[in-house]
């Protein structure tokens, strides 16, 4: 699909230029030292851009101090500020990012004056010459999206070709646009109706294509190459994230492993180098598409060191289900547990439910939004505490973390006795 190119800083993106890879940061943003060193790393593995959570005014401050301090080490890699919400925030960014990441009908509640905030926006990053995300998340569509349109793919694309209307009427081009979800169906259909409405109005944006909430394991991984591979092989996507509940620095060697197979020649050093996770990511990247379209219903595939592959492979294109199936976000700055080690915790004590969706989130600003598809939610409140929910519904609030799993494990049984 040929796009318009966005310029971040030094880096191109677009279908003129290889597939950028990218990660995010999930140290406090306000612990400068630490973000500044987890960046080196990140760049030093092949990051091309590094998104940063910027969750209020003190944060943003912080980001140009971080970005200050990597340019005088010779780090040039782009920073991306991750705003949520706040307008006046992300036009604060402006100054000191690479680039913004905003979901534009966060900005208020009233939609008409979100549309307003976005378009002074606009004007900011005109202004400074800077490139934006329009990020748009199942599950994070406002009600004035659902009550249109439901909470479908063509309803996220909808959404997006609002907001990619006003920057081509601002005559902005220098923007990217992603439709995140983690149900590996919907993220596809999304993406697939985005690409066909810009196609249709004349101006095609780049796209940003990941799984978000993938997990963790061979499960994130295979999850999010089945999708990500399925676009890619279909000509949309140009900048890639593998969002795994990690280390960020793990989720490069997925993503130069996906570039590679579409296009990027990869620096040696930068993909996988570990046989099985090569083995796992080529069977996901070979029979993700012909699963997820419904060209096959089952795979013939043995790798002794993955003894679950071909069950993984089947759940992460939702065409049968072994086990519960698991969202968990990546973490960020706005984390505070330890979102891998608890996530992990919980799979183990709820391997043994079927048919059942479970979300672990790191914080309270987007995670009841971003597990939409969850039968049931853990969410980190801060300070020590926890809020478990029922579908979108809090149950259990300021639940202290070390009770936090057995309460989520006591809910679902509890549910389950009284269906019986």
């Amino acid at each position: 699909m040929k796009t318009l190119t966005v310029k971040v800083g030094d880096v191109l993106i677009g279908s003129e230029h290889p597939i950028v890879v990218q990660t995010m940061c999930n140290t406090p943003t306000s612990d400068i030292d630490a973000t500044v060193s987890q960046c080196r790393r990140l760049a030093a593995a092949g990051a091309g851009l590094i998104r940063i959570t910027t969750p209020s005014l003190q944060d943003v401050e912080a980001l140009g101090r971080i970005r200050t301090f990597l340019h005088s080490d010779g780090i040039t890699t782009p920073i991306v500020a991750d705003v949520h919400f706040s307008a006046e925030i992300a036009k604060a960014a402006v100054k000191v990012a690479d680039k913004v990441r905003i979901n534009p009908g966060n900005f208020h509640a009233d939609h008409a004056r979100a549309r307003v905030l976005f378009g002074e926006f606009l004007d900011e990053c005109k202004e400074y010459g800077k490139a934006i995300r329009i990020g748009l998340n199942h599950g994070s569509l406002g009600k004035y999206i659902i009550d249109r349109f439901g909470n479908t793919p063509e309803a996220m694309a909808l959404a997006a070709m609002e907001w990619i209307d006003m920057c081509i009427e601002k005559e902005f081009y220098n923007a990217v646009i992603s439709l995140k979800a983690s149900n590996t169906v919907v993220m596809v259909e999304a993406y697939r109706a985005l690409a066909k409405m810009m196609q249709q109005r004349g101006v095609v944006y780049p796209v940003h294509v990941g799984v978000t909430e993938a997990g963790n394991g061979d499960s994130g991984r295979i999850k999010s190459c089945v999708a990500i591979s399925t676009l890619l092989q279909e000509g949309i996507g140009n900048t890639v994230r593998v969002s795994l509940t990690e280390d960020p620095e793990k989720e490069l060697p997925v993503g130069y492993y996906l570039a590679s197979r579409y296009g990027l020649p990869v620096q040696e050093g930068f993909g996988p180098t570990d046989e099985r996770e090569i083995a796992l990511l080529k069977a996901a990247c070979d029979y993700g598409r012909p699963l997820l379209t419904r060209e096959i219903d089952d795979v013939d595939v043995t790798v002794p060191s993955i003894p679950n592959l071909r069950d993984e492979l089947l759940q992460a294109a939702r065409r049968r289900f072994y086990k519960p199936e698991y969202i968990a976000c990546p973490g960020c700055g706005r984390t505070k547990y330890d979102l891998e080690t608890t996530f992990n915790k919980v799979k183990e004590a709820t391997s043994g439910f079927k048919d059942i969706v479970i979300a672990v989130m790191g914080c309270i600003v987007n995670g009841p939004g971003e597990m939409a598809d969850a039968d049931y939610g853990y969410v980190g409140e801060g300070a020590g505490k926890v809020t478990l929910y029922r579908k979108k519904d809090p149950v259990l609030r300021h639940i202290p973390e070390n009770e936090a799993v057995s309460k989520l494990v006591e809910l679902i049984t509890s549910d389950r006795e009284e269906r019986r």
